[in-house]
């Protein structure tokens, strides 16, 4: 008797621990999914968005109304922040929502969202770079050279190949956005080193709120509180504004700060190889944004150089 309960115990453990890998499996693969897709559709989303809502006040919005959900989610599970943890979620903020939200938003003003998503697409190059100059290790191998050169080459072809107007305001526009990226490859290295880990749910609110504080408090120092006017703003941008909130920044941000608990930073920064792709179909689909040849081979060198950089790092990992 004793061996058969044995045996049904055995077996309904194997059972549980093969429910739990798959369950494990599916929400990889949603959280995969959310930051790949539904980040690649928030640049038009955001270019929708900021037609008729100032900028920042889009982001800042967007982010307190998240964080505010995100927390009161925390909350009402038993989770309380640290002095810590807030801390390091102003650290976060400003990296993350300030300067790489913030200047993604004010350049999509002027610069079409399919275009944004490519410059942005090195973010893996990036994190790289930075990530071996944190460590102060650098290893390097003939498929990260490729790729480092490759990227290089393609936001090359982006900046000076766009027919952006020298000399407007707009030209500015994809260095903000390169300088945003390098703000969000630091919070990604911040992250990984703070001590908000843990608790993926409380890392997004306290970040998305500090964040959202410093985005009003830059636009209303810009001006921005003049320029906006409720109904002047369109139906479009209310849709998009919404959908920023709930799937941009509730669902994929969530997703993100999970995944970056769990997985390398530059694993879960090749959502940089679907975004722009879907970024750019949708552009091209709904946006009116035009897919020349300039663009289509800088988005070549782009996505190519960050499947290198991917490739190339993994190898560095097996090899380490």
């Amino acid at each position: 008797m004793s061996d058969t309960v044995q045996n049904i115990t055995a077996q309904t453990a194997l059972l549980e621990a093969k429910a739990a890998r798959s369950s494990w499996k599916i929400r990889v693969i949603l959280a995969f999914l959310a930051i790949y897709v539904i980040w690649g559709s928030t640049y038009l989303a955001i270019r929708y968005a900021v037609e008729t809502i100032p900028p920042l006040y889009t982001a800042g919005f967007r982010h307190l109304v998240a964080g505010s959900v995100l927390l009161a989610w925390a909350l009402a599970k038993g989770q309380r922040p640290t002095w810590a943890q807030v801390r390091a979620s102003v650290v976060i903020g400003f990296f993350f929502f300030l300067l790489g939200h913030g200047s993604l938003h004010w350049a999509e003003q002027y610069v079409p969202s399919g275009l944004c998503s490519l410059l942005i697409a090195i973010e893996p190059i990036i994190v790289f770079l930075m990530s071996s100059a944190a460590a102060r290790v650098w290893r390097m191998n003939g498929m990260l050279l490729a790729g480092i050169l490759l990227g290089l080459g393609g936001v090359g072809i982006l900046v000076r190949g766009t027919g952006l107007e020298s000399g407007s305001r707009g030209s500015l526009g994809p260095i903000a956005v390169l300088i945003g990226a390098i703000a969000w490859s630091a919070g990604i290295i911040y992250s990984r080193r703070s001590k908000l880990s843990g608790s993926p749910l409380l890392l997004s609110a306290l970040s998305l709120l500090a964040g959202s504080a410093m985005l009003l408090t830059t636009g209303t120092l810009a001006g921005e509180a003049k320029d906006l006017s409720i109904a002047n703003i369109t139906t479009k941008s209310w849709l998009a504004f919404g959908y920023l909130i709930v799937f941009g920044s509730i669902i994929a941000f969530t997703a993100y700060n999970w995944l970056l608990e769990h997985y390398s930073p530059t694993l879960v920064a090749t959502h940089t190889y679907v975004n722009p792709i879907v970024a750019v179909l949708l552009g091209w689909l709904y946006g009116g944004e035009a897919i020349t040849l300039k663009v289509g081979i800088a988005a070549a060198l782009v996505v190519g150089a960050v499947v290198l950089v991917d490739r190339g790092t993994n190898k560095l990992q097996r090899i380490g």
